[in-house]
């Protein structure tokens, strides 16, 4: 154990997925607060163990003390062979490349009156229940994640473009996105607001077909791997229409007045 080494969590770019906590051995995280890692008992993380840095899909984490020339991988190819220094005997996480992990962020804005969020996140559920076994039983590491987007802040955090929208380790699984006019939806915020539609096979849906996105999400898992995009964010006036009149006029829809 090192006092002079642990991890620093950088919170901008944290997405809050829990891994770090969930899977650090030696206790160094506040269980209490998962899924946001607090880092609670530095003085027992282990020297020179890059356990939860390497797990991390967004490189959210460093390490003070580092002076190995270690750099957070990012979910990057190059860091499969990264091999865990600390000695420590225990499972650190370092021995999965990040190709063997699957981090499925379900976006959306409100799940409460939007049909589109509800369907979709119970089709997802449901090609989850039956996607992640499967994908555990290879050796991956899966975790889901809803994460309700309900201010700018947020939507800018994440780089939402449109609602709803699934990810796999930050690419979108649904291809190009595509939006219709979402009575629910702008219902909840007094003004016209779009929410994203989805193309299968020639068709477009409100909801995307289970056939969809079992398709995209093992196609980002054994797919190419492409670059997520860094390039700079602006959140759409679509969705500012969104954020700046939900509070002002809340409601919920009712039986067939909406997303039709």
């Amino acid at each position: 154990m090192a006092k002079t080494w642990y991890p620093v969590v950088d919170y901008s770019i944290c997405v809050e997925c829990g891994t770090c906590v969930a899977k650090c051995p030696h206790g160094v995280y506040d269980t209490a607060k998962a899924p946001t890692p607090v880092v609670i008992k530095p003085e027992k993380c282990v020297d020179h163990c890059h356990g939860c840095g390497n797990r991390c899909p967004v490189g959210a984490i460093t390490y003070v003390g580092e002076d190995t020339g270690w750099t957070p991988p990012n979910g990057r190819p190059e860091a499969a062979d990264a091999v865990c220094s600390c000695g420590c005997g225990a499972d650190c996480g370092e021995d999965k490349p990040p190709s063997k992990r699957a981090l499925v962020e379900y976006l959306y804005l409100d799940l409460e009156a939007c049909q589109r969020c509800i369907e979709t996140a119970a089709a997802l559920d449901e090609v989850m229940s039956v996607v992640s076994p499967a994908l555990e039983m290879a050796g991956f590491e899966v975790e889901y994640k809803k994460i309700k987007i309900d201010s700018p802040e947020l939507a800018e955090k994440y780089r939402l473009f449109s609602s709803p929208t699934v990810r796999v380790n930050g690419r979108d699984i649904c291809g190009q996105v595509r939006e219709s006019t979402c009575g629910c939806c702008s219902e909840i915020s007094g003004a016209e607001v779009n929410c994203r539609v989805f193309e299968h096979e020639g068709e477009s849906y409100e909801s995307p077909p289970k056939e969809l996105l079992a398709e995209g999400l093992l196609r980002a898992v054994f797919g190419d791997k492409e670059e997520v995009c860094a390039c700079g964010f602006v959140l759409p006036d679509n969705l500012k229409r969104f954020f700046e009149g939900q509070n002002a006029k809340p409601g919920r829809c009712g039986e067939g007045s909406c997303c039709g």
